[in-house]
């Protein structure tokens, strides 16, 4: 039976890039096809920073076509580029990435289950809604939520040794969650996470965007301590819900930040009080106002409450967001009020060192006086 280009593909998408679960084929490294014969001829490009995925691709190529029944000569020719991102350096020696846009704000949290991801998808979509072109990166390798609250299950193609991301609610979208199977778990050591950050900032065509919005892992890491050094960001929020326990952690990502001289856009305060759907009234379940107290004893803006309410929950598991700015009126104006006072931050980016204090007071929100040697 001769060869065909069909037995071709399908014998070539059991071939995994090295470190995903997804194929070379769907990822769009296989340019060419030829077949003569019985012999195959194929054309494969594509770019890493690491020199050992060329070859690697090119071993699990040719084994896997070498064990086809009737199969010839086999010839790969491996059109390979290594983009090594320069060294990390310095705001002064300006190796910034993600230098064609202009606004780069992170959303992070001390620590995990305070609805970090929540925010910083209803922030992305507000600033959507202001008519803004808005990415939405979601750094988060261990714990990727985007897929499942955007509802997307595609995968991004590639081109031109580029990554293309997904498109959703007017958002461009990129996740690991994308390139891996959902039960897959990413069994990475620090080293190969930073890398996937910086993968994600360099061999994304994110284009000409007014406003990329990076969905930051919990903790003070090394996925922060990347985007703080090489992305120039505008500004972090800090999501936190009230009680304690997570304000300890909130601190500790505040105070890292500062030290990164990345500016503190303020205090999200998530899962402020839970609101009875059924008669209305407010419960405090994990303390009352504590983000707040804790932005005015730091000295940073304090950006609003978000409340627990079910339709949250819903929209979140279902991938519908808008469902829930329609249901309820009040996740909609909570979240276009934090968008407007972001903007407003942002849009006065060169001043934010000297002025943020005036800012704020244009906008409203609350501020303590800063503490002494504070930001």
């Amino acid at each position: 039976m001769p060869l065909s280009r069909q037995t071709i593909e399908n014998t070539l998408k059991r071939v995994h890039y090295p470190g995903f679960s997804r194929d070379i084929v769907s990822f769009g490294l296989v340019k060419n096809i030829e077949i003569k014969g019985r012999d195959v001829h194929l054309t494969i490009e594509g770019t890493s920073k690491e020199s050992s995925v060329s070859s690697e691709i090119e071993g699990q190529v040719r084994r896997a076509l070498e064990a086809l029944e009737g199969i010839g000569k086999v010839e790969i020719s491996m059109n390979w580029s290594e983009s090594v991102p320069p060294p990390v350096s310095s705001a002064q020696e300006g190796e910034f990435l993600l230098k064609q846009i202009r606004t780069k704000i992170a959303v992070a949290s001390g620590k995990g289950g305070v609805g970090k991801s929540t925010v910083a998808v209803h922030l992305a979509l507000a600033l959507q809604q202001r008519d803004l072109d808005v990415g939405l990166l979601d750094l988060d390798i261990y714990g990727p939520s985007l897929p499942t609250m955007l509802g997307i299950m595609e995968r991004p193609r590639a081109q031109d040794g580029k990554i293309i991301p997904l498109e959703k609610f007017g958002l461009k979208l990129m996740s690991i969650g994308f390139l891996i199977d959902r039960d897959t778990p990413m069994i990475w050591r620090g080293p190969m996470v930073h890398q996937a950050a910086e993968q994600f900032m360099c061999d994304v065509a994110w284009g000409n965007l007014d406003v990329l919005v990076v969905d930051l892992p919990p903790g003070t890491g090394d996925a922060q301590m990347t985007l703080s050094q090489r992305a120039d960001l505008s500004g972090v929020v800090i999501v936190s819900t009230p009680q304690d326990l997570a304000l300890i952690d909130a601190r500790k990502g505040v105070r890292m930040f500062q030290a990164m001289e990345v500016p503190i856009l303020g205090i999200i305060e998530n899962m402020s009080t839970f609101v009875c759907p059924h008669c209305g009234t407010m419960t405090p379940i994990f303390g009352e106002g504590g983000a707040q107290r804790t932005a005015e004893e730091l000295g940073v803006p304090f950006l609003g409450h978000v409340p627990i309410l079910p339709i949250l929950r819903e929209i979140g598991d279902s991938g519908s967001p808008f469902e829930g700015w329609t249901a309820s009126p009040q996740v909609r104006e909570v979240f276009q009020k934090v968008a407007e006072q972001v903007s407003k931050m942002v849009n006065l980016r060169g001043e934010l060192s000297r002025t943020i204090h005036e800012v704020v007071s244009e906008v409203d929100l609350p501020l303590a006086p800063p503490q002494p040697g504070g930001k």
